[in-house]
């Protein structure tokens, strides 16, 4: 459903605006990504403020995002219906 609805292209070109809800540094050290990378949740939000969807996402030095190159959405709203992952027991974080 995220990248159906190109929630993160979207961001990219200004359609939906980013806001950086919590960031930690340094990153886990298991996570494998460079030293001073942050892990981040990122709130995406539409034109009247309303948050559409939220995303973890590695954030490199140089600005790359880092893991698989994408976000990891974590929540999404779409038709009215929010959409969340919810860890299970023995899921890897």
């Amino acid at each position: 459903m995220f990248n159906d609805g190109r929630y993160w292209e979207r961001a990219q070109y200004g359609d939906l605006f980013q806001t950086v809800e919590w960031q930690g540094h340094p990153s886990p050290a298991r996570s494998g990504e460079p030293t001073c990378t942050r892990s981040q949740i990122i709130a995406y939000r539409d034109e009247r403020g309303r948050q559409v969807a939220r995303v973890h996402q590695y954030r490199r030095p140089d600005g790359m995002l880092g893991a698989s190159g994408r976000p990891d959405p974590q929540l999404l709203l779409e038709n009215g219906i929010v959409y969340y992952y919810e860890r299970l027991e023995g899921d890897e974080e």
